[in-house]
């Protein structure tokens, strides 16, 4: 393949590292060439990822309170750059993009030194802070969002979504499952890649809470953390014993698309799954977070009417018992949410930015707007 090579640099966790690779592959179905710059806390998940090469720089997280740990981090950065310069000396990429975090640093602030274009894509509703650092330097932001607050003003900013993966685009032509008059209502629940353990406190509680008459109804798969399983397993044992409570889900996006409600955190590759796939949910995202980023997540599906959003502190088994009721006793609730859900999903987000990609690449200016 003679292509231009485009360097990627996603690192740290599979919600940075599935984006990369839905654009990895529609780079490489447009006829470039792909190599992944991660770290060393990717590991197995780099293993299946469409690049022709990967590059191992290292990385740190500047999160500590101490001085003492945010100069160990500064270190690993700036050894992470001094690394990056000639690996990108040696590949010499068209352009290089950062899918946010840390692990995206030194390959991104490296590429913005030799002068070669950098495209950062920002996933959430609420700019990351290493985007935020990279923002300066980048040739073009790319967000997953229309609205992201935090982008610096006069960037140059391209809402081009949030790519999904192939498994995703194959469920989003799934059609929203009827709900037969008294009939069964399927629920799925998970909490990102390692479980919540707060679905597992709570969940199985507000179905104990439900009247036998609408829990009767219920068909319920849930994500339970490897330490909750068992006692997750043993309340469902009495209450549903139908129900299936597994750890982890390969076929995730298939899963979302046989289900009539999702209950889930609010992580930008959930949402965007959820609105590609077009699917009602009640979302409870994490606290904590200094940008509250998934907050602004959930609530662009909540402010058009494809979602409920609770914050954890409210996420009690009385409420979530209540918000499960009140779909059972208006079903229709589920298809209009429905509806509105897919109203927001973009499938071919991964296509609109590789060709912004290959544009910037080219020399030439996508479509763009200015924050």
């Amino acid at each position: 393949m003679t292509g231009p090579l485009i360097l990627l640099s996603a690192g740290g966790t599979g919600g940075h590292l599935f984006p990369a690779e839905a654009l990895a592959n529609a780079l490489k179905t447009a006829g470039a060439r792909v190599a992944l710059a991660t770290d060393e806390r990717v590991g197995a998940l780099s293993g299946s990822f469409p690049a022709d090469e990967v590059i191992e720089i290292p990385s740190a997280t500047p999160s500590g309170r101490s001085a003492p740990q945010i100069a160990r981090a500064a270190l690993v950065l700036s050894a992470g750059v001094a690394k990056a310069f000639p690996a990108l000396r040696r590949l010499r990429p068209a352009a290089v993009v950062g899918f946010g975090g840390y692990p995206t640093v030194p390959p991104v602030l490296a590429a913005a030194m030799l002068k070669v274009p950098t495209v950062v894509h920002e996933q959430n509703g609420v700019m990351g802070r290493a985007n935020r650092l990279l923002a300066r330097w980048a040739t073009l932001i790319a967000t997953g969002f229309p609205v992201v607050s935090g982008v610096p003003r006069n960037a140059r900013t391209l809402h081009t979504g949030n790519p999904v993966r192939p498994a995703v685009i194959a469920a989003a032509g799934m059609a929203y499952p009827p709900i037969p008059e008294g009939g069964r209502i399927r629920l799925l629940i998970f909490g990102g890649s390692q479980g919540a353990r707060i679905m597992s406190d709570v969940v199985p509680a507000a179905i104990e809470r439900l009247p036998e008459e609408y829990r009767s109804r219920l068909g319920l798969t849930q994500q339970a953390r490897g330490e909750d399983l068992e006692r997750v397993r043993a309340r469902y044992a009495i209450l549903l014993p139908d129900a299936d409570v597994q750890p982890f889900f390969k076929d995730l996006p298939q899963r979302i698309a046989e289900a009539h409600l999702v209950i889930a955190r609010s992580g930008a590759s959930t949402v965007a799954e959820l609105a590609a796939i077009g699917r009602p949910s009640i979302l409870v995202p994490l606290p904590g977070a200094l940008d509250q980023d998934q907050a602004a997540n959930a609530r662009s599906l909540a402010e058009i009417g494809a979602a409920v959003t609770i914050p954890q502190p409210e996420f009690t088994p009385e409420r979530l018992a209540a918000e499960i009721l009140s779909f059972f006793q208006k079903p229709e609730r589920l298809t209009r949410a429905a509806a509105a859900a897919k109203s927001a999903g973009i499938a071919d987000a991964a296509e609109r930015l590789a060709g912004a990609v290959l544009h910037i690449a080219k020399g030439r200016n996508p479509k763009e707007r200015t924050s």
